[in-house]
């Protein structure tokens, strides 16, 4: 993988849009195709990774684990392991994640209503 310039004008212009934009900052930690889904789900309560996986049987093993250890750094989701074997892994919202749940519902609502016509252009 290329080694990003730290000083370059995009990273400067990135870092300038993360401190000064909210939407940037929102989309910078729930962007892309299977965050804003994993969230969801959990907005719905605790789930294990298998629960996770079987709610979203598109994603690969490897984008679940890599978007939740991200959510988990961003501080949106918190992985609880219990001691015993086998190991009993929970995920769940952080208050700042439950903070998400209206912006997530009001995606699924804006959803429901472009899949029933009812941002028709007259």
């Amino acid at each position: 993988m290329t080694a990003i310039k730290e000083t370059s004008t995009i990273q400067e212009n990135k870092a300038y849009a993360l401190e000064t934009c909210p939407v940037t900052f929102t989309m910078e930690k729930i962007g892309g195709y299977w965050k804003p889904i994993i969230l969801y789900h959990l907005s719905q309560g605790d789930k294990r990774y298998s629960e996770l996986k079987r709610a979203i049987p598109a994603i690969t093993e490897k984008m679940l684990i890599q978007h939740l250890k991200q959510l988990e750094a961003d501080e949106i989701v918190i992985r609880e392991a219990k001691p015993v074997v086998p190991p009993f892994v929970t995920y769940r919202l952080t208050n700042a994640g439950k903070g998400l749940i209206p912006v997530i519902s009001a995606m699924a609502g804006w959803a429901l209503q472009m899949a029933d016509g009812k941002f028709a252009e007259e």
